[in-house]
């Protein structure tokens, strides 16, 4: 089992689902396994239907402050709930700080999230760079991996 709260996490947005689709089968041509990614964006049929491709089943529907209903799967998302549970609540911008994030890259990933953009996250800590590498040379926007208190 991973432990959630140490996890590393690469982030980035996509500026559409058919961008994000490119990406996240170039992170599964480089390795990345469908469980160790995340995918957070606004509830529309494309991307009900990209969720279910890598995942194998439905994303959870729910709505984030700032950013409106969404759907998402992956392991990022339960971080961003926290014990609380209070993603949607806080919305992403104050909630990115628990995977390492700073408060204006928050602001950041639910902006361009809120404007329709497709947050891809990557769980590994060994292979970050890599999967930046990969954010980047696909397009994602503000790609950047997460630091830890002691890490820097």
């Amino acid at each position: 089992m991973v432990d959630l709260e140490t996890s590393l996490f690469t982030v980035g947005v996509f500026q559409d689902v058919s961008w994000a689709t490119k990406g996240i089968d170039a992170l599964k041509r480089a390795g990345f396994p469908p469980d160790a990614m995340t995918i957070l964006a606004k509830d529309s049929q494309d991307l009900a239907a990209l969720v279910q491709k890598i995942f194998g089943q439905a994303g959870e529907r729910f709505e984030i402050t700032g950013v409106g209903t969404v759907i998402a799967h992956g392991t990022l998302v339960e971080t961003l709930q926290g014990s609380a549970r209070d993603l949607g609540k806080l919305g992403l911008a104050a909630t990115m700080r628990r995977v390492g994030f700073q408060p204006h890259d928050g602001r950041i990933y639910e902006t361009l999230t809120a404007r329709g953009g497709v947050l891809v996250a990557i769980r590994t800590e060994p292979r970050a760079a890599d999967a930046l590498a990969v954010l980047h040379s696909y397009g994602a926007g503000n790609a950047a991996i997460g630091a830890w208190g002691g890490r820097v």
